[in-house]
């Protein structure tokens, strides 16, 4: 198989629609556009919400309450089978040891979780840990540093 003998499934790319070709093709005239108005012209369309000029349903609705999504911690979570399978070769693993192997994006806080099994001794430093994570990083021989 060469790159150039490729092709698409059968089904795979459809046709485009010719709209604006006469009556004769079913997309004639307005080109399934419907009538007049403002939904007719090229970047006519209105915002989600827009009541026409009445006052819309979301501004009567009274506003209550408090989300904390701006202000919320976020962390990059990584399990200890994350860590097990790390090279043979580290043994102290912190947030740059992850972003390079591609666990967490930088810029993150790091909490370890205690998913999996761990079977080596590492010096593991991080802003969290869980309690069966802790346990099982102990429990291998090695550190729970929390930074």
């Amino acid at each position: 198989m060469l790159l150039h003998t490729l092709k698409n499934v059968k089904g795979a790319v459809h046709r485009r629609k010719r709209v604006g070709c006469g009556e004769g093709s079913g997309h004639g005239k307005t080109s399934g556009r419907g009538g007049k108005g403002q939904s007719a012209r090229s970047g006519g369309s209105i915002r989600p919400g827009f009541e026409g000029g009445q006052m819309p349903l979301y501004r009567k609705l009274p506003h209550r309450g408090f989300n904390n999504y701006n202000f919320r911690t976020s962390y990059g979570i990584v399990n200890v089978s994350d860590l097990e399978g790390l090279d043979v070769a580290i043994t102290e693993v912190n947030l740059d040891v992850l972003v390079k192997a591609g666990h967490v994006r930088s810029g993150v806080l790091l909490k370890i979780l205690g998913n999996g099994d761990l079977t080596r001794a590492l010096k593991v430093t991080a802003v969290k840990f869980s309690d069966s994570a802790k346990a099982k990083i102990e429990k291998a021989g090695g550190q729970a540093i929390v930074a």
